[in-house]
């Protein structure tokens, strides 16, 4: 089976211009609604999943957001797809998913691949755990 009878894209069919890690980024922010940590705090509060995508060295150094999942970045997409033999229990289209990284930047990207699974209400918080922390929030050393 070829992986166009998979169903699957010709990568060379859809071949697009070399971009910057900064377009890509631009690209990703403007479909996403990003939230202040203190918004972010309170939709956690009403139910929200917040998603710690730091890897354990980083969280181990600045610390963690009480309540937070910790999903590594490597392992996203197959721990939130509710398409995925390997998805956590929480996983569903409908979730809103608030992405944390340490300052604002791979959660953007991160939350962008999960809108592109079908999560739309996948977004991330502005500033990540930096901000949060420097807004007076919660966290745990």
């Amino acid at each position: 089976m070829t992986v166009l009878e998979a169903g699957v894209l010709d990568a060379g069919a859809t071949a697009r211009a070399p971009r910057t890690i900064d377009q890509v980024l631009a690209e990703a922010r403007f479909r996403l609604e990003r939230v202040t940590p203190a918004r972010a705090h309170a939709e956690q509060a009403a139910g929200a999943l917040v998603v710690d995508i730091r890897p354990a060295a980083q969280r181990a150094v600045e610390g963690e957001v009480p309540g937070a999942v910790v999903i590594e970045r490597n392992v996203l997409e197959w721990r939130l797809d509710p398409a995925s033999d390997a998805r956590l229990p929480v996983a569903d289209y409908g979730l809103r998913v608030l992405v944390l990284c340490s300052e604002g930047y791979t959660s953007s990207l991160a939350a962008a691949a999960l809108q592109d699974l079908g999560i739309s209400g996948a977004t991330d918080v502005v500033g990540g755990f930096v901000a949060w922390r420097d807004a007076g929030l919660p966290t745990t050393p």
